[in-house]
């Protein structure tokens, strides 16, 4: 005689199954949540460009943004270190950089040298990018600016300084390398060489932004998200204190403000991204769509 079972014992069948589930649900929630609470702001930058795909997609962008924020023109360039082979870097080849795309980035090797030319022109300062990630395993990305509102601050005895709270991850005074120290009096200023590079990166030491006398800045980053925002708030902070000096007498971020404040402005990086991006490869399309 088949077994029948009472619509009580049906019932609490079914409630079984059904915490069952919903135990499992919250469980996997749980995880999720705890997972994005304790990841670092660090490692949630990291995971925005995981492989030399993505870095070079974000590279192809950054070069898009660092023109249309007029910290780079015709001249200057960002890079990126390769994933795969972290002793070598990715680099657009020498063009101007609201005209880099995807297949004109270049892989460079320890030495600074192209991989695979293909019979192009490369930057002739490539050795500052090179250099900066010999001696400085931490740095993923670098940007080179000749920003006419930094060269002044590498040219006289008024250092740069943070004044403005969104350039809280700069020092106290950023430091200067002056590249007579290294080749003389008769020197071409431009870092053409391992020798020069090599110099520029012990000047920059472990910080995060060095002057050059006379020409620009060199900017090292964890990512290149990162070094976008750190050449654009470079550039920002010496208008400010320009601007500031002019007036007399101005008060800057000390260590503990700016250490403080930019421990939450590397946290929302991502949201200046996401408005600079669109806004730079609309600008820039129309200098792309007319290349040859």
């Amino acid at each position: 005689m088949p077994e029948v079972r009472s619509p009580r014992s049906t019932h609490r069948r079914h409630y079984f199954w059904f915490a069952t589930v919903v135990a499992f649900i919250l469980l996997v929630t749980v995880v999720f949540v705890f997972a994005q609470h304790t990841s670092s702001p660090a490692s949630a930058a990291q995971s925005l460009a995981d492989t030399d795909e993505q870095r070079i997609a974000e590279l192809v962008v950054a070069n898009h943004i660092l023109f249309d924020q007029g910290v780079l023109d015709g001249f200057g360039h960002v890079s990126v270190r390769s994933v795969k082979n972290p002793k070598h870097f990715y680099m657009a080849r020498s063009l101007a950089p609201a005209l880099a795309t995807k297949e004109e980035i270049f892989e460079f090797d320890e030495n600074s040298q192209p991989i695979d030319p293909r019979g192009k022109r490369m930057y002739g300062e490539r050795f500052i990018h090179g250099e900066i990630y010999r001696a400085r395993p931490d740095v993923q990305a670098v940007v080179h600016s000749h920003s006419i509102t930094v060269v002044p601050f590498g040219t006289v005895n008024v250092p740069l300084r943070p004044i403005m709270h969104m350039a809280g991850f700069l020092p106290q005074q950023v430091p200067v390398f002056e590249i007579r120290d290294v080749k003389g009096e008769n020197n071409g200023v431009l870092i053409h060489d391992i020798e020069a590079g090599a110099a520029l990166a012990k000047v920059l030491g472990s910080g995060p932004v060095a002057l050059m006398r006379g020409h620009g800045m060199a900017v090292a980053a964890p990512d290149v998200r990162t070094a976008v925002f750190r050449a654009i708030y470079t550039q920002l902070d010496a208008q400010v204190e320009a601007q500031a000096l002019a007036l007399g007498n101005p008060k800057f971020l000390n260590a503990a403000e700016a250490a403080n404040v930019n421990k939450v402005n590397e946290g929302v990086v991502i949201r200046a991204w996401e408005l600079w991006a669109p806004h730079a490869e609309l600008a820039t399309a129309p200098f792309r769509a007319g290349k040859p």
